[in-house]
Order: structure tokens, then sequence, then C-alpha cells
């Protein structure tokens, strides 16, 4: 079971989570919100991609002011998050994020990605968080577990 501060730097966390992310199917049933398997995967890849700066999400800036108790409740707190909120519309891929291709590869692409934050070292992520602003590759380690773990909470994985 993972502990509190479960992050992908973790080597058994990650594997875990990449466990996880392996069961999900087209067929996975969601449990809430409004994303499909193959959407899902594209969304954390393109979540993914942003944070390795290999993508700079398409569409306005949102002009929320960084809030660092939010940066805490969503990183760092154990409360999970909630469901059904609303993402950027550049990782959304009903809207501007990459739309699902060959399933496989758009699972690889979220996987090689994970193995890629968990091997970041200090300074080569994205420097700061849209919403929540400046981000350490420790923060982003751990909202990277984060963020896979409330998605495949959403398929039952």
């Amino acid at each position: 079971m993972p502990g509190l501060l479960s992050t992908i730097a973790d080597p058994q966390t990650l594997d875990r989570l990449l466990s996880r992310l392996a069961r999900l199917t087209l067929d996975s049933q969601r449990r809430w919100g409004t994303l499909t398997p193959a959407e899902m995967l594209c969304h954390l890849g393109d979540a993914g991609d942003a944070v390795l700066g290999l993508r700079v999400t398409p569409g306005p800036k949102p002009d929320v002011k960084p809030s660092r108790i939010l940066m805490w409740l969503a990183v760092w707190s154990p409360i999970h998050w909630p469901k059904g909120a609303e993402t950027r519309a550049g990782s959304d891929p009903k809207k501007l994020g990459t739309r699902p291709g060959d399933f496989e590869q758009d699972r690889e692409r979220v996987v090689s990605g994970l193995r890629a934050m968990a091997a970041a070292a200090p300074g080569s992520l994205l420097p700061v968080h849209f919403r929540f602003g400046p981000m350490t590759v420790k923060g982003w380690q751990r909202w990277a577990w984060r963020h896979v773990d409330h998605h495949l909470r959403q398929f039952g994985l």
C-alpha cells in the first residue's frame, strides 16, 4: 500500500503505479468524469510532456494567481483530488489536447514520461505549475504520482 507521501521517485512506488496503468484497457469502465480510457492516457501524456518541457500546452494562459495553499493541498496533503474537476483545454483531449491514437502507443508515452520524471535532475523539469506556482523536481514527482493515481482510481484501478 502506498504511503502518505508516495512519489514516482521511489522505484517500488513507480512500479506499482505502472502495474496499475498496465491493467487499463479500452473497455475499462469509469466511475466518474467524462474521459474514456484512451482519452485519459492522452491527458496524462500531454501533462507529462508539458512537465518534461516536450510540449507547450496550447490555449490561453490561466489567469489564476499561484496558490501555495492550493499546492500543498493538491501535492502534499493526503486528501484525494476532487472528482470531475475541469482540466486545462490544452491537456483535454476533447478540446485542444492530443486525440487518442494507438492505445498502446499512448500508454507507452505515459510510461516513458513517468520514467523520465522519476529520473529527472534538479532544474530539468518545468519550473512553474500554471496554478500552484514554482515547483521542484520533488514536487513534480509527487504531483505525477497523485495525478496518475487520481485517474487510475477514476477507472477503479
